[in-house]
This record gives C-alpha cells, sequence and structure tokens, in this order.
C-alpha cells in the first residue's frame, strides 16, 4: 500500500511529461503531411547526382 504513495505521482508526472512531448510534436510540425510520407516510399524516383557523380 505503501508503493502508492511513489507510483500514483510518478505516473502523474508521466503523463504530464508525455502531454508536453506531444505539444512539442504539434508545434514543431511533425503531424502536419501525414499522406505525403506514406505516398512517398510508393513513388518511383530517379536518385539525383550531382554533375561530378555517376551512378554508382
Amino acid at each position: 500500500m505503501d508503493v502508492l504513495f511513489l507510483l500514483v505521482p510518478m505516473s502523474v508526472l508521466l503523463v504530464f511529461a508525455l502531454m508536453a512531448l506531444f505539444r512539442w510534436a504539434l508545434g514543431a510540425g511533425q503531424f502536419d503531411d501525414l499522406e505525403r510520407e506514406g505516398e512517398r516510399i510508393l513513388e518511383d524516383d530517379v536518385p539525383k547526382f550531382d554533375g561530378d557523380q555517376g551512378p554508382t
């Protein structure tokens, strides 16, 4: 029963930390364009090379 005095405040702090992390992710634009990243893997893009580089 005494362990609850430790676990409850720790879980509240964890929830606040996760909420702060989620708020940072929203502010940093991590969730702005979800569809584009899902479609990007399906595109056949030709690799871009500099003028002095050739395909490997």
